[in-house]
């Protein structure tokens, strides 16, 4: 089935959060290591990249790394950071040559200072682009994202520029690190597992959530396509009826 062309280009969602998770277990089915499901991931990731820049999507965010990731073994995190580099390094190119804008969200400062360079380097080079905006969620955690929130909302009523009666859920938003983006229209876990992982807790109130059991390596452009027309069959309501929203 060609489920591309199935895609309604006049709806498509204009954010696509995705979990990319399976990496290392798609390795060891191949009985490889941990780290060459990884590299298989990267490739992925190009691949899903360049589809949503073809169809129009206006933001892709990947889950890159988490807060949590920090404590997995210290040679897989080393390894990982090296990719990031590698992968950055070798990327730009195409990013460019695709019109991708690149940003990220998390807590990057905890990054090595060589792949923190190199990933700033990348985002200020690509920020001339206009077409699809690619969110790298890096060293990333929603608790995290919520508890720095409300440790700057602290800090400005302290100082006095803000009372309580100023703050409702646009503000809250305004506080988050996606504050120019809009919320995800769709989300998508790869994998099999069903749970959102301290992923856009606050953004994703009232995305469509897409499960699937592909690992990430294996997860291809029809797959991503086949994701899409499944969002495109669903009534998005925002709490309201059916007859309302019509």
């Amino acid at each position: 089935m060609d489920y591309k062309e199935q895609i309604d280009k006049e709806r498509l969602p204009r954010h696509i959060a995705i979990i990319m998770d399976g990496n290392g277990r798609w390795a060891k089915k191949q009985g490889l290591a941990r780290m060459f499901g990884h590299r298989q991931g990267v490739e992925t990731v190009h691949n899903i990249t360049v589809a949503a820049t073809k169809l129009g999507v206006e933001y892709l965010t990947l889950y890159t790394f988490s807060t949590e990731n920090w404590n997995r073994p210290k040679e897989e995190v080393d390894a990982l950071m090296g990719l990031l580099v590698d992968t950055i390094v070798k990327e730009t190119p195409t990013l460019m040559n695709n019109n991708v804008r690149l940003q990220t969200i998390g807590d990057i400062d905890r990054l090595p200072d060589s792949t923190r360079q190199k990933f700033i380097g990348c985002i200020r080079q690509t920020s001339v682009n206009t077409g699809l905006t690619m969110v790298i969620a890096l060293s990333y955690s929603s608790r995290w994202e919520i508890t720095e929130a409300i440790r700057e909302a602290v800090r400005r009523a302290q100082s006095g520029h803000l009372r309580p009666e100023e703050v409702n859920e646009q503000y809250v938003s305004s506080l988050m690190t996606t504050k120019d983006m809009p919320d995800p229209d769709l989300l998508i876990r790869t994998s099999g597992e069903y749970r959102i992982s301290n992923f856009l807790l606050w953004q994703l109130a009232y995305s469509e959530l897409y499960f699937t059991d592909c690992l990430w390596p294996e997860f291809t452009e029809e797959e991503f396509y086949k994701a899409i027309v499944d969002y495109q069959k669903r009534e998005r309501r925002f709490g309201k009826t059916s007859e309302q929203i019509k």
